[in-house]
């Protein structure tokens, strides 16, 4: 099994088809995919960062505020006020009124005796003096605690302020609401996942998580944390269910709590992930449209070459049989110079015996007799069928006589007649009527008549094929005809009535070497060579066919003036 000639040549044409539009389609798309996905994810750090810095503040504040509240208090209301059950009463609702963060107010002596309570407890009189936040509050004189049970066993924080005057030191303390604190803390919310707590330098939750983790539970993945106190740590890690998380720590300024934001991964970068499926599909769709484009344009090139080598294998055919026909053409008119030599001799030898003939009738040597008679129309018959043959010797040699080029003025009413006598022998044995319908009033026009003979003569023969091939021996019908036309040129017309051209051979009947008919029948330079000699006569040429029904040559040229 031999291999594909073109098939080495198909493959590298379909590699090359398919990088050179690949190679800068799928740079750019990476190109841009990398810088979309870089400031995707620049929009979303800045973001992230913009928001734990906004938290950040207002947790903060939200401490501050709670703080200044208890200083104004200290600052407005002595010892004695502050442990009055009744003025503390009043003190506490207008406390409330500010925030409803306040659960309740304590005021402690030195000692850590509770000695002023507002609030849903009974804690008055309780001894709070070796508690860490009490020694913590006597030392620094402000303490925000961490979230804890305490005695009432329930998780809250207390923010406690001391205070020194008259020879005295006190505590006030409050409780802060942790469900009013959770939901300050819980309330930012970034897309689907996004979600903030609070954890301290235990890693214990002091605010609930909504995806899980509630108030003194551990948290149990290790949380990257900023080494400045005021920067804030961007990172990318899985929790301990798995699940990939984008996270921004930071510390709060007023209370040694670690601020968490996160969310997930692919809901953070979701406009990310969207932009590469829609580059995936493309990517797809490009990648098939290459691939298909280049698979059908390789293939196109292939059977354009495969074609060429044939026409270039027919040209080489046809390139030999033309010049065999020549050869045999030259032969041709050889053989007819050669055989008119004799004919002129026996014309002579003829006229010589006509003479004698007539000379021993005179002298009456000879005598009428039917012996006689039949020689005489022997003789007749003989100059019949030499003239015949000179004219045909003749008819040859002017065709033949190609090369020697000579511009004489033509008259069509009696060149046609000339030319049809070429080829009417043949039309008739083929049951073929050549109509002459020469207009008489035809100008004369200017040319090579051994030319204009070829160009009609292969006009004729190729009727005569298109008729035999469409009507057999009998019904077949080619009509010439002129006409003058009003702008100084002549429309001559050879139509038939044979099989036509198809219209798709139409655009192609004067290419050189085109034909229709089998090997052996035709070298398709006819036409193209009789589109020349008209050309280089100042003249046009045209076809009209209809399948079926027939065609016509419309030739026009230049009158002579």
């Amino acid at each position: 099994m031999h291999e594909d000639p073109y098939s080495k040549l198909k493959r590298m044409i379909f590699v090359i088809m398919i990088l050179v539009p690949a190679i800068p389609f799928f740079l750019t798309l990476g190109i841009g995919y990398y810088y979309f996905a870089d400031s995707i994810e620049t929009a979303t750090t800045a973001s992230m960062n913009r928001i734990v810095e906004d938290h950040r503040q207002m947790i903060d504040t939200f401490l501050l505020e709670r703080k200044a509240d208890l200083e104004f208090l200290l600052n407005s209301y002595g010892y004695d006020e502050l442990s009055e059950p009744k003025k503390l009463s009043d003190i506490f609702s207008q406390l409330q009124k500010q925030s409803n963060a306040f659960l309740d107010l304590g005021v402690f002596n030195e000692k850590g005796i509770h000695v002023g309570y507002q609030g849903p407890y009974k804690l008055i009189g309780k001894d709070y003096g070796k508690e860490e936040w009490f020694q913590h509050v006597l030392k620094e004189g402000y303490y925000i605690s961490d979230v804890f049970l305490g005695f009432r066993q329930l998780p809250h924080f207390i923010i406690a302020l001391m205070r020194e005057g008259n020879g005295r030191r006190w505590v006030i303390r409050a409780t802060i609401d942790t469900i009013t604190f959770n939901e300050m803390v819980k309330k930012v919310r970034i897309g689907r996942t996004g979600e903030a707590y609070l954890v301290n330098n235990e890693g214990i939750f002091q605010s609930e998580r909504r995806s899980g983790g509630a108030l003194l539970e551990k948290c149990e993945e290790g949380m990257p944390h900023p080494q400045d106190q005021n920067g804030i740590k961007i990172s990318i890690q899985k929790d301990v269910t798995g699940d990939t998380y984008l996270y921004a720590t930071t510390w709060l300024k007023n209370k040694n709590w670690l601020l968490i934001v996160r969310q997930q991964e692919n809901d953070a970068f979701k406009a990310l992930r969207a932009a590469s499926y829609s580059i995936l599909f493309i990517v797809i769709i490009g990648g098939v449209l290459i691939i298909g484009t280049a698979s059908y344009i390789t293939d196109l090139i292939v059977r354009r070459l495969n074609l060429m080598d044939r026409d270039k294998q027919q040209l080489s055919g046809q390139l030999v049989r033309a010049t065999r026909l020549a050869e045999i053409g030259e032969m041709a008119s050889g053989f007819a110079h050669e055989i008119n030599n004799p004919l002129q001799i026996m014309i002579s030898e003829q006229a010589l015996i006509d003479t004698l003939f007539s000379e021993l009738k005179k002298k009456g040597e000879i005598k009428e007799s039917e012996d006689l008679a039949e020689i005489e129309d022997s003789m007749s018959q003989i100059k019949l069928q030499i003239q015949r043959c000179a004219k045909i010797t003749q008819a040859i040699l002017k065709f033949g006589r190609q090369g020697e080029s000579k511009i004489t003025d033509i008259d069509l009413n009696t060149f046609f007649p000339e030319v049809i006598g070429m080829v009417e022998k043949k039309a008739s044995v083929q049951g073929i009527v050549m109509k002459n319908e020469i207009d008489p009033n035809t100008p004369l026009i200017h040319g090579d008549s051994g030319q204009l003979s070829q160009v009609f003569i292969n006009l004729f023969n190729n009727a005569i094929d298109s008729i035999a091939e469409q009507h057999g021996s009998k019904g077949g019908e080619i009509i010439i005809k002129t006409e003058p036309q009003e702008d100084g040129r002549i429309k001559i017309s050879v139509s038939d009535n044979g099989i036509g051209i198809s219209p798709e051979n139409m655009k192609k009947v004067f290419s050189p070497f085109f034909t229709t008919k089998p090997v052996g029948k035709g070298t398709g330079l006819g036409l193209s060579v009789c589109y020349g000699i008209i050309d280089a006569m100042g003249g046009t040429m045209e076809v009209t066919s209809q399948r079926g029904i027939g065609t016509t040559f419309i030739i026009h040229l230049n009158a002579v003036t």
